[in-house]
């Protein structure tokens, strides 16, 4: 490349006179998708009695979101590229409302799974476009700001859901907690068609669609053995089955991924130590945070006794402590005093502490878990930044939109695996302390069940002994990541030092 080229692709943009208009539209679209991975959390009792939803039929209401979201996102992105962000934007809010509206008024169980399977297309085609749009319309002087603020509503969206969620059960039926995406739908609409330049690059990568199809087919197959494990025995035909099938699909879309000449997802990146730690540290920050929030709901509603919205305000001290750090640029600040590793390190040992706290100390009272939620907050906030950046250093800068996808699938993929895996280990451990004659199926059905005061408490106990045992696997799960992450990063960056050192030195010879 020659100096003009090369000075030429660095420019940037000039900054769109409404640019902080645009910036604020964008911001509610992405709140909106965000809020739907945590917002059904709180609707589990509701959904447990209205639709007769079993444990499992829950896990699949929250998981068939993330799980189609985390397999389109890096094709979604792609296509974003080629036919133009703006198109995708349009038509990404167009198909999450008319999801919202489908589930809204749905009638059963599988009704509400598949639209929100649909709406897991419109958010995959919105969450890849929305910091595309920030890139572009902020120049170099602003982007870091900007880009600042995308980031703090991403953590907002994640943990404010059962928040949202309790207010609308508190004076509305269940499906109100999607129709109320509608309105924001509409606006988002008339707002990115007025406002939104359109973007694209017609030389971008293909759509790897068939990569898209293996993907999101290995995921949902393997959590899907994960969530049926109690039911039919982790031993059984159907879940062995489903889950070696779900492993061979994933390993098809690796070599599918490594011999086509554009992949959905590069995987030489995975030789980089540096963005395989960030890789491990995103997926364990998001399993956390979606398994945790998957079983504090239930934790409060079923055991501590709190109605949705009284569930929903408990929960708020999290989503206050990522966003009170995040806007204080704490995180952003201590990356370059302590470290990426170190700075991780730290995040995930305290978001580990804090379900540990909620495990231990959470069980009798809120106190314990009011104490867990700060902790986790506080870890969330100082490990996610350093994480995405990691990420984005680590692969080179004509990639940069695949970084996103990859930050987004990750954070997708760790969040439904968080709700399977946590919620298979609490359904293993309630059935096994549940007497075989009152059934395990859920909470609700074994209460019912109950012939007298003394099973109740038994079931009941039985079900926070599982929410407890639930919690330590996840805690432990966080700590290990964060600490394999942590030595990946620092392995990386010494590699790089030396190799800088060694270039240095010939130069100088």
């Amino acid at each position: 490349m020659t100096a003009i080229a090369a000075e030429q692709n660095h420019l940037s943009p000039p900054s769109h006179p409404q640019r902080w208009l645009i910036l604020g539209v964008i911001c509610l679209a992405q709140l909106t998708v965000l809020l739907d991975n945590t917002v059904l959390n709180v609707a589990i009792p509701s959904l447990t009695k209205e639709l007769n939803a079993s444990t499992a039929d829950v896990q699949w209401m929250i998981n068939a979101y993330s799980l189609v979201q985390s397999g389109l996102l890096l094709t979604a992105g792609s296509s974003a590229d080629r036919y133009g962000r703006k198109k995708m934007l349009v038509a990404g809010l167009a198909l999450f409302g008319i999801g919202s509206l489908v589930a809204g008024l749905a009638q059963s169980s599988t009704q509400l799974i598949a639209a929100r399977a649909g709406m897991g297309i419109g958010g995959a085609l919105l969450m890849t476009t929305t910091l595309a749009v920030v890139v572009q319309i902020f120049d170099d002087t602003e982007r870091v700001k900007a880009i600042g603020i995308w980031s703090t509503v991403s953590s907002l969206g994640f943990a404010v859901g059962p928040l949202i969620g309790g207010v609308m059960l508190d004076h509305f039926w269940w499906g109100a907690i999607f129709l109320i995406n509608i309105p924001v739908a509409v606006i988002g609409l008339a707002a990115v068609v007025r406002l939104v330049p359109e973007s694209k690059n017609p030389s971008g990568d293909r759509p790897d669609l068939f990569g898209a199809l293996l993907s999101t087919i290995g995921m949902a197959s393997v959590v899907y053995a994960i969530i049926s494990g109690p039911e039919h025995g982790w031993t059984s035909g159907q879940v062995l089955l489903t889950g070696f099938t779900g492993v061979a699909v994933l390993a098809g879309f690796v070599l599918w991924e490594l011999h086509i000449p554009n992949p959905m997802l590069d995987m030489h990146f995975f030789r980089n130590q540096k963005f395989v730690g960030a890789v491990a540290g995103a997926i364990l920050v998001a399993f956390g945070m979606g398994g945790s929030l998957f079983l504090l709901t239930q934790q409060l509603q079923f055991v501590l006794g709190y109605g949705p919205l009284e569930a929903g305000l408990r929960t708020a001290p999290l989503a206050l402590s990522v966003v009170a750090l995040n806007l204080t640029g704490l995180g952003a600040r201590l990356v370059p005093k302590l470290g990426t590793p170190v700075t991780i390190a730290a995040g995930m040992s305290l978001l580990a502490a804090g379900l540990a706290a909620i495990a231990l100390l959470g069980g009798n009272g809120y106190g314990g878990m009011l104490l867990g939620l700060v902790v986790m907050g506080a870890g969330i906030a100082l490990a996610m930044p350093a994480m995405a950046n990691a990420i984005m250093s680590a692969i080179p800068p004509e990639k940069a939109g695949v970084g996103a996808g990859v930050n987004g699938t990750l954070a997708e993929f760790g969040n439904g695996l968080g709700v399977a895996v946590l919620g298979a280990v609490l359904n293993s451990r309630f059935a096994a302390l549940v007497p075989a004659a009152v059934g395990a199926a859920s909470l609700p059905a074994a209460l019912a069940s109950a012939t007298d005061a003394g099973e109740r408490v038994r079931i009941t106990d039985a079900f926070a002994s599982g929410l407890e045992t639930s919690q330590l696997v996840g805690s432990v799960a966080v700590l290990a990541g964060g600490l394999l992450a942590a030595v990946l990063l620092r392995r990386a960056e010494r590699a790089e030092s030396a190799r800088a050192a060694s270039a240095g030195g010939e130069a100088a010879a």
